[in-house]
């Protein structure tokens, strides 16, 4: 296999193209990195939601069930 480059520096001179290269994959790479964050975020918010309204929703149950409880004993007096 013959290299495309000579060395390091050719490879970073991009055979004289190097500010349009390295700009376009700058261009290519952050936005990319930016939705990577973005969808991480998103998903950790998404997470924190379901948790909450997890928690919400037992808790609504136990006080369902702990006034029927209450209500059954009243009944049976």
């Amino acid at each position: 296999m013959i290299p495309a480059f000579a060395s390091w520096h050719d490879f970073f001179a991009m055979g004289g193209y190097a500010f349009y290269v390295w700009l376009s994959v700058a261009f290519t790479v952050i936005p990319l990195g930016g939705l990577v964050l973005h969808t991480l975020l998103l998903r950790r918010r998404l997470l924190a939601e379901i948790r909450q309204r997890q928690s919400r929703e037992r808790r609504i149950r136990a006080a369902q069930s702990k006034k029927a409880a209450g209500e059954a004993a009243g009944e049976v007096m």
